[in-house]
């Protein structure tokens, strides 16, 4: 059946993101920026302060990172957060903490 196949796959890559978030600890956050952005600065200043870990990512400095963050957000300006998976473009408080969350 197709039905079973397609539900096959849907539990496998479920699975592959779960693997995924418990080989990262589940708290995979990454910060795309330039050095020169103030609002890259503030996103990555108020995670700080609330004590969140993030992998900070210069698209300035890295095109295949750029690219990434093209793909995911469909965006090319900064900042853009990937917070376990959810996509948030622009320094927006509300977003952040939903999110992480």
């Amino acid at each position: 059946m197709v039905e079973d196949k397609e539900l096959d796959k849907i539990r496998e890559r479920k699975m592959e993101k779960l693997a995924e978030e418990l080989k990262e600890g589940g708290k995979r956050i990454i910060v795309y920026s330039t050095s020169a952005c103030p609002y890259c600065n503030m996103a990555k200043e108020y995670l700080k302060k609330k004590g969140v870990e993030y992998e900070d990512v210069d698209v300035g400095a890295d095109p295949v990172k750029a690219q990434e963050m093209m793909s995911k957000s469909g965006q090319m300006g900064v900042p853009v957060l990937d917070i376990k998976g959810e996509i948030i473009v622009g320094f927006d408080r509300e977003k952040i903490d939903n999110a992480l969350s």
